[in-house]
């Protein structure tokens, strides 16, 4: 779910009631990511950027209204490595995977990169354990 375009708060829950419905007729969603609009070089920089309480806020609250949706995706590529990390405390429990190319944020201007020891660390300093996966999210028995 992309947000922070001008709609209101009762619009982005009325969003997650809507994916969790779905979710309930049909069981297709494997994760749920929700990132802030990034507006920087684009027709959309008079909207202000969407800070990293409000981030944290969706967040939680998609954790809660999406119980149905099994994983909840940090998005550290819109918000940094940090919050990224935060948000695992936040609902999420997938930080997400590294990519080989990214276009859509990048061209905004958004351009956080890390490495797979850097991301493991900050799971592991989070106080969680790493693991690897498949994008279908079967966990990987040599993840470590």
């Amino acid at each position: 779910m992309m947000y922070g375009i001008g709609e209101t708060l009762a619009d982005r829950i009325e969003h997650l009631f809507r994916v969790r419905e779905v979710q309930r007729a049909t069981g297709g969603f494997t994760a749920f990511i929700c990132w802030p609009l990034q507006p920087e070089n684009s027709e959309l920089s008079h909207i202000p950027k969407t800070d990293a309480v409000t981030y944290l806020k969706t967040q939680a609250i998609a954790r809660i209204v999406l119980e149905n949706v099994p994983n909840i995706q940090a998005s550290w590529v819109t918000m940094g490595m940090k919050v990224g990390q935060v948000a695992l405390r936040f609902g999420a429990n997938d930080f997400g995977s590294l990519m080989m190319e990214e276009n859509v944020v990048s061209s905004a201007g958004t351009t956080y990169r890390t490495t797979l020891s850097e991301m493991q660390r900050l799971i592991a300093d989070a106080g969680y354990t790493p693991k690897k996966r498949k994008q279908d999210y079967t966990i990987l028995e040599d993840a470590a």
